[in-house]
């Protein structure tokens, strides 16, 4: 019940919580919960990865955008592009 754990730690954590759901030949999926006033720091992926917004909303930012993501929304990162992203409201993310 990984979706659970991350639900529990947030009220908690100081920083975002990160669990790995399922992991295969060539493939991450990994559950990501933050609160409002939390940070996902600054990092880039050099895999294409998709960030599916489950509940809240995220600002998600990289080089020359910034992009409001609400729930039930999937978008498409860029591959080795800086992104960080701000919680609007409390946060699960795939």
């Amino acid at each position: 019940m990984i979706i659970e754990q991350v639900r529990e730690q947030i009220p908690s954590a100081t920083g975002p919580v990160v669990k790995i759901l399922k992991q295969g030949n060539g493939y991450k999926v990994i559950v990501i919960g933050l609160k409002k006033g939390t940070v996902l720091k600054e990092h880039k992926t050099v895999i294409p990865a998709t960030l599916i917004v489950t509940e809240g909303s995220v600002l998600y930012k990289e080089h020359k955008r910034s992009v409001d993501l609400m729930r039930d929304t999937d978008f498409e990162i860029p591959i080795n592009c800086c992104t960080v992203c701000w919680p609007l409201r409390i946060v699960f993310a795939f």
